[in-house]
């Protein structure tokens, strides 16, 4: 599903070049659940970016679905996106006017799904979510948990192959995190979503399958529980 190889991203903020990624080479797998960790500037979200196609690798190959799109145009890069990837944020990142299914909606519009089409997959993603009868609710009249719901609700709905987390429960307390988890799980497990998520909690890292850790621009453990 995901292969990069050999992939590096310098940046030249003041004519100084900084190394965010250093020849990394990684592959995941179709229905895998990755967590990815590692300390300020490790390079973690660096590699968000680049697989999650916000940015582009300076050198180097990333082959999604089969596909390198480490070449591609910004148009490009965002019809990939809208096709392929579902994203979740700490920040929620809803639109505060819009009720929650016209917010789940939002990814369709772009796709060319017609109205009645658009709200019937809306619902059913917020039925999967188990957030049916919020479906009319502004984002402030929700509490965090349901946000972040409405929000892996927007992520799936247009059948997105992988779903890329950020800090899905930086904003969010221990028991309302769990539930949060433990939804990824059981889209990974029963709808078979390749997921990554990035944290820096071991306890929110411990729901993946496999943990990959950052230093410097680097790979340092690549951990599977068997």
């Amino acid at each position: 599903m995901i292969a990069v190889e050999n992939i590096r991203r310098v940046y030249t903020p003041g004519g100084t070049p900084v190394v965010a990624l250093n020849d990394v080479s990684l592959n995941i797998g179709t229905g895998e659940f990755v967590a990815v960790m590692g300390p300020s500037g490790s390079g973690k979200s660096t590699f968000m970016h680049i697989i999650g196609c916000l940015d582009r690798p300076t050198s180097g190959a990333y082959r999604l679905d089969g596909e390198d799109v480490s070449g591609f145009s910004k148009d490009k890069l965002a019809e990939v996106r809208g096709k392929k990837i579902g994203f979740v944020f700490q920040g929620f990142n809803l639109i505060p006017r819009t009720t929650a299914v016209e917010n789940v909606e939002l990814p369709m519009l772009y796709n060319g799904f017609e109205a009645k089409e658009r709200r019937r997959r809306a619902l059913e993603a917020l039925i999967t979510v188990g957030l049916e009868e919020k479906a009319d609710r502004r984002p402030n009249e929700l509490s965090g948990g349901q946000q972040q719901r409405v929000a892996i609700a927007r992520a799936i709905v247009n059948d997105a192959l992988i779903m890329l987390a950020d800090e899905p429960t930086g904003n969010l307390d221990t028991k309302t995190s769990q539930e949060i988890m433990e939804l990824f799980v059981r889209l990974n497990r029963e709808a078979g979503k390749t997921i990554i998520v990035v944290t820096h909690e071991p306890d929110i890292a411990s729901y993946a399958k496999r943990t990959v850790r950052f230093r410097d621009g680097n790979i340092t453990k690549d951990e599977r529980k068997w």
